[in-house]
């Protein structure tokens, strides 16, 4: 921890529902925070695209460390000659054969950096759809939240975050699908630097 702004009040948050915007919000929280000098750590549950934006963007910034956990996607290249687009094969969703390891293994990370004095913000991103995929159990995600340090600000990201989860978060935000380019076009796909 560089700082102790949090000093001991540091808050969980619960980013979760069907709309877009839950990672999104999660950085620009981690942009914020490190603009004070805090921090950051983003833990990526089911990611493993080197492609995302957020990925480039924390090897040029001081505070801000991406580790991904997902399986690395097999169009990464394509995706960085701008052959293939990211946005519709929902691969980083689907469940591939270590992918219970891969979410035990962060959960395990993840359990360590919350106790840790290392970083002020950690981003717990998408460990609501592995919990929801059942590769990790509601419980191990409690005793993470109940067992952080308490300086730490702590954000879940992820469609169907647990009841239990948003009962234990200080704060819960729901991402509900209004409209959405994709969802009415089947030519439509991410837009590199907006969507990805």
């Amino acid at each position: 921890m560089k700082n102790k702004i949090l000093a001991g009040r540091g808050r969980v948050h619960v980013y979760t529902g069907n709309g877009k915007g839950k990672t999104t919000a999660a950085l620009g929280l981690a942009l914020r925070a490190i603009g004070h000098n805090l921090s950051v750590c983003m833990v990526q549950f089911l990611k493993g695209g080197s492609y995302f934006g957020e990925v480039i963007t924390a090897k040029k910034l001081q505070n801000f460390n991406i580790v991904q956990f997902g399986e690395d996607c097999p169009w990464t290249k394509d995706v960085e000659k701008s052959i293939f687009r990211c946005g519709g094969c929902r691969y980083c969703f689907s469940i591939h054969g270590d992918d219970k390891k891969r979410a035990l293994d962060a959960l395990k990370f993840s359990e360590e950096i919350v106790k840790s004095n290392k970083y002020d913000v950690v981003i717990l991103d998408e460990i609501n759809m592995a919990v929801s995929k059942k590769l990790i159990d509601v419980k191990s995600v409690l005793n993470l939240i109940k067992n952080k340090n308490p300086d730490v600000e702590l954000i879940l990201t992820g469609r169907n975050a647990p009841k239990r989860v948003i009962t234990a978060a200080d704060l819960v935000t729901e991402m509900i699908d209004v409209k959405h380019p994709i969802k009415v076009s089947n030519t439509l796909v991410g837009r590199i630097g907006i969507d990805y």
